[in-house]
Parts: structure tokens; sequence; C-alpha cells
């Protein structure tokens, strides 16, 4: 297979997205078979590459100088492109039932340009490209975020840009400051900064290591950062699944992972004031989102909340900078997408199809939608934790990680990860006995949405999706394996 495959994932779903923008298909089956055609082909390129990996793993382009667009096959890049390929298809799928008798046109045309440059950032090979590919993500999901174009998603869209924005310019610090003092912007495991630029800049580097986890943070949702993701709930929900599962989130904490295990180098970050502060902004987030879930009513803007927690579940094993860290980030970072995105389909599902969008309104769900119920209290089960489900196998590397680290802030982070579990099952839970508790009157007059009859297009991306997470239980483990060679350096 030739190197320039890597292309594949990245640029075909950016043109055909883009060519349907620009010549826009009428006929909505000839749409949807375009849509999906595209991009179980960009999945299927991305399942081949890590089958197949080529023999030589890297594509460049120079551009001036040491500036260079890099693409490279390593084993984190392989993390977070098999969980967009897995889950890209399932939300396209999903999303023509979802979006049924609304304009498409210019949704499908972004929604596809997104997978492209996901996988951009996936495949990025040194900073650059990853940073010009994190800017492009917020450029192509603005118009996402605003697709009801009414106050409420006006507002978000420009909440979420100017977030989004001025992260990347904290990020960009980051960036300069690796091209300046680092032997290299690529990606090498184990940092690229050498040992005369430490010894003569070390509090410089310390400094821009911070304010670039805090620019990347922002989509990541870290605290005080956090504040653009509960409100783009108002988006769409395969675009809020987009938003809070798949691409921007996890691309946010993936950045972090990278700048941090690539870029400015564990053997360097380890025990300074950079990780502590690192480790406790993370445990603060997690405690702060399980709380605001907790208290929050409308259920789609409950799960945002939880997106903010179990992100900085990511980066606070991320900031553990170990091994066991890196690993379990990783973990968690694939467990969380497989649940979280169920979740949002779930709830997605329900507004749709009943109108029905707080806690209270919730009763009866489990007989008028029994497929949507099963799959929401299975992923919720594996999302609080539980045994033997995916939530339980990452928490559990998690915690074995932060008793590794044995510092005070290691077990800070533990202590927030263990209450926001508690938290967890009972904003969950909450909604599963609700849900499969008799209705005890009618509180949608509408009667042209409260059937809620959940089609194939619908049915169907939930029930493999629950699969997935059951399954879970067999093949985490397999994975954890996996995930810890690359943590090592060896992948």
């Amino acid at each position: 297979m030739s190197v320039y495959f890597l292309l594949v994932p990245i640029l075909l779903p950016m043109i055909c997205g883009a060519a349907l923008g620009l010549h826009p298909v009428t006929d909505s089956k000839r749409r949807s078979y375009f849509v999906f055609s595209v991009t179980l082909l960009t999945s299927l390129a991305i399942g081949l590459l890590i089958l197949f990996p080529p023999g030589a793993r890297e594509v460049g382009l120079q551009l001036a100088g040491v500036l260079e667009i890099r693409f490279r096959l390593d084993g984190c890049g392989m993390v977070f492109s098999g969980l967009i390929a897995f889950l890209w298809p399932i939300a396209v799928l999903y999303s023509f039932e979802y979006l049924e008798g609304r304009k498409q046109n210019a949704f499908f045309a972004f929604y596809t340009m997104t997978y492209g440059v996901t996988a951009g950032i996936a495949f990025a090979g040194n900073l650059l490209t990853m940073y010009m590919f994190y800017e492009l993500l917020t450029i192509v999901t603005i118009p996402l975020v605003m697709y009801e174009l009414d106050h409420k998603s006006v507002v978000a869209a420009r909440k979420y840009m100017r977030y989004s924005f001025g992260g990347a310019a904290f990020g960009f610090l980051g960036f300069i400051t690796i091209l300046t003092l680092g032997n290299t912007t690529d990606f090498i495991f184990g940092g690229v900064l050498p040992a005369d630029a430490i010894e003569k800049h070390g509090t410089f580097l310390l400094l821009i290591y911070t304010i670039a986890v805090f620019g990347f943070g922002v989509k990541a949702a870290l605290f005080p950062v956090h504040g653009w993701l509960p409100t783009a709930s108002v988006a769409p929900t395969p675009v809020t699944a987009l938003l809070h599962a798949v691409a921007v989130v996890k691309a946010g904490a993936f950045a972090i992972i990278r700048i941090t295990y690539y870029s400015f180098g564990t053997s360097f970050l380890s025990g300074t004031v950079s990780q502590k502060i690192v480790l406790t902004v993370a445990g603060v987030t997690i405690l702060y989102g399980s709380v605001k879930a907790l208290r929050e009513q409308h259920v789609k803007r409950r799960l945002a909340y939880s997106t903010v927690s179990n992100l900085s579940y990511i980066i606070f094993a991320a900031a553990l900078m170990s091994e066991e860290g890196m690993q379990a980030a990783l973990l968690h970072l694939l467990s969380h997408g497989l649940m979280k995105i169920t979740l949002f389909f779930c709830i997605g599902a329900v507004m749709v199809k009943t109108g029905r969008k707080y806690l209270w309104e919730m009763g009866g769900l489990g007989s008028k939608m029994p497929v949507v119920m099963t799959a929401f209290t299975v992923s919720g089960i594996a999302l609080i934790g539980i045994p033997p489900f995916p939530g339980f196998i990452s928490k559990w590397y998690i915690a074995k990680a932060a008793v590794k680290n044995g510092t005070f802030f290691g077990y800070f982070g533990l202590a927030a990860v263990m209450i926001s579990a508690l938290l967890t099952a009972v904003y969950i839970m909450e909604f599963v006995i609700k849900g499969w508790m008799p209705q005890k009157e009618e509180t949608v007059p509408d009667p042209e949405v409260k059937e809620g009859k959940v089609g194939a297009r619908m049915a169907v991306p939930l029930l493999i999706l629950t699969a997935a997470v059951a399954a879970g239980a067999l093949y985490f483990g397999w994975l954890a394996e996996i995930l810890g060679r690359i943590a090592s350096g060896s992948l």
C-alpha cells in the first residue's frame, strides 16, 4: 500500500463534502446514498491503514523553511482515527431519520467535511499540521452549531467561535515555542526539547505548556473554558453527538496528549508545577461537571455537563505523565466516545419523536420507546462504571495510574473520579428510573410527535452501539494491552 493512501481519509470526505455544498442534490435518496457511501469508504480507508499500514508511515509537503505539512500513521493516531471510523457511519445513518423533512444539503456538506478534518487531526505528523486542522475543525463545525438559524443557535455558534479561536491562539503559542526551541515540530514520543533549551528556558517552557493545555483544553471543555459546550447543545443531536462524543471534544483531549507526550515530553514535565496545575484543574472539572449535570433538568444539557466531567477524566489520566496514565487516557477516550454518543442519540430520539426535553417529562418512555430506553440503560450503566462494562474498565485503569503516581495530586484526582462516579450514578439512574416508570399523565400535547415511534435508521444505529458497549466487557481488556504498547512508545 502506498504511503499516499494516508491522504485518502482526509481528502475524500473534504472534497466530496465541499462538492455537495457547491452542487446541492435535490433528491434525498441520491444525497443519502452519496453521503453514506463517502462516509463508509472513508472509514474503510482508515480501517485498511490500521490493519495493513504502509511500509513508509509518513508523507509531507514542504511549505517554507522548516514549515511542513506532515501526516503520519502512529499508534496514537490509530486510536483516534479508529474511533471516528467506527462511529461516523453510524452517526450519518442516524442523521438521515433525525433530519427527515428538513434542509439537509448544507448540513451533510459540512458534516462530511468535518470527518476529513478530524481525520487530518488524527493523522497529523507535526504540530503545524495538527494546529491547521484544529482551526479548520472550528470553521467547518460552526455552521453545524447554528444549523437551526434561530436566536439560540446563532448565540451558541458565536460563543463556540469565540472560545475556540481564543483557545487556538493559546495553542499557537505552544507551536511557536516548539518551533523555536525544539529540535523539530514533528511528533516524537518522549518529546523534542533539547537539554540546553530546558536548562536555559525551563520556567518559560512550563508556562507555555500550561497555556497551551488550556488553549487546547477549550475544545476538551476544561474548566473554566468549558462554557461553550452546554450552550452548543441547542444544535441538532447529530451535531451535539459529534461535538460531545466523537470529533471536537476528543480532538481537544487528543491534542493535549500529543503536546504532553510527543512535544514537550513527560521527562521534562513530570513533577513540575505545570503538571500539578493540570492535575488540579482536571480534578476540579471532573467534580464541577458532575455536580452541574446532577442539577440540570434539561436532559440534553445534563449529558453536556456529563461530557465536561468525563473529558477531564482523559486529561487527568494524561497529566499523570506515565505509561499507565497515557494508557488509561486513551482507553477512556474510546470508552467515553462509544457510551456518550449512544446516550446522546437516545436523547435525540426522545426529543425529535416525542417533543420531551426535561427530566420530569420522561415517564412512560419504556413502553413507548423500548429500544431507546434499553440502549440508554445499557450505556448509562456503562458510563457509571459498573463492571464489566467499558466505563468500569477505563476508570479502573485511571485509578491504577493515579495510585501508582502516589502524589497528593494523583490521589486528589482519584477522589474526584470516585465522587464523580457516584454522582453519575444518580443523574443517569434518575433518568432510567423515570423512563421505565409508567406515565401518569400526557406531557406532550402535540399529537404529531407524541407517539414516539423510532424508524429503522434510528433503531439500527442504537442497537449497533448498544451491542458494542455490551461487548466492550470482552474486548476492552484486549484493547488495553494494545494501548499499553502505544503508551510505551513501541507502536
